[in-house]
């Protein structure tokens, strides 16, 4: 894949490639930042400039949570059209997003690195680029197939699962930007729902409606609320989330350089 489309959280931007690159046999030529203009609003996007032998690969990085004033976003806030139109006006031939989910299954342990098989949003917010006219888009298998099979077999390996290890889980979308509820948590899982945040499936269904493959890897950064072993009414932090997740990131660059090939 020439052109990879990244959203995540500035963590992964900011990380060291190091051996990751050298190992897959790539070279750091540049790293620009730049501004893409969408009808929806301009989104600050940095490009990163890699080289395999006599051919070229760029990795498209979007901090989700931007809002052009230095400072986050609420979840509830973002603006999923302008980012996701950004991307596929840079060219992006997929996009791979990076979640930090609360675990609701018991076999999803935090610091655990997965991936979405299919969504459930019952929010009731549209996301979609079709105000003004009736376009209905198949999302039965929201995520790309192709893509997914290749990184749940790299996860396996990197993590060092046995073969029938579950990577593969059902992200439930909340609106946000609260935590949940002990009740919210357990109606959730009732209901199908493995993992639980506030972002993905909306870019899921904007990247769909532009035909651009999409994929989640999804970090278990937290046990969801009342899921604490030892202590159901722990309460949640953004910082703590925020952390842990940024502690599992080596895995999730080994799917950026994979998907690069």
């Amino acid at each position: 894949m020439e052109r990879l489309g990244v959203i995540g959280g500035t963590g992964l931007i900011d990380m060291t490639l190091g051996s990751q690159i050298q190992e897959a046999g790539l070279t750091l030529i540049r790293t620009d930042s730049i501004t893409a203009e969408t009808p929806w609003g301009d989104v600050p996007l940095t490009c990163m400039t890699l080289k395999k032998g006599s051919e070229s690969r760029e990795l498209i990085f979007l901090q989700r949570h931007h809002n052009g004033e230095g400072s986050n976003m609420p979840p509830h806030a973002i603006n999923h059209r302008a980012n996701i139109m950004a991307l596929k006006d840079s060219g992006c031939e997929a996009i791979m997003a990076v979640c930090s989910v609360g675990a609701i299954a018991q076999d999803f342990p935090p610091g655990k690195v997965s991936l979405a098989e299919q969504y459930i949003d019952f929010t009731g917010v549209a996301s979609t680029f079709h105000d003004d006219e009736a376009v209905f888009t198949s999302v039965t298998e929201p995520f790309s197939l192709e893509i997914n099979t290749i990184l749940e077999n790299l996860l396996r390996e990197s993590q060092n699962f046995d073969a029938d290890e579950n990577l593969m889980y059902t992200y439930w979308l909340a609106q946000g930007p609260h935590f949940e509820t002990r009740a919210e948590i357990d109606a959730i899982e009732k209901l199908g729902g493995d993992m639980v945040g506030m972002t993905m499936p909306r870019e899921a269904k904007l990247a769909r409606e532009l035909e651009i493959p999409y994929v989640a890897v999804c970090i278990s950064s937290n046990w969801a609320a009342g899921r604490e072993p030892g202590d159901s009414t722990a309460d949640l932090h953004h910082h703590d989330v925020s952390s842990k997740a940024n502690t599992r990131l080596g895995p999730v660059w080994d799917c950026l350089i994979k998907l690069l090939g």
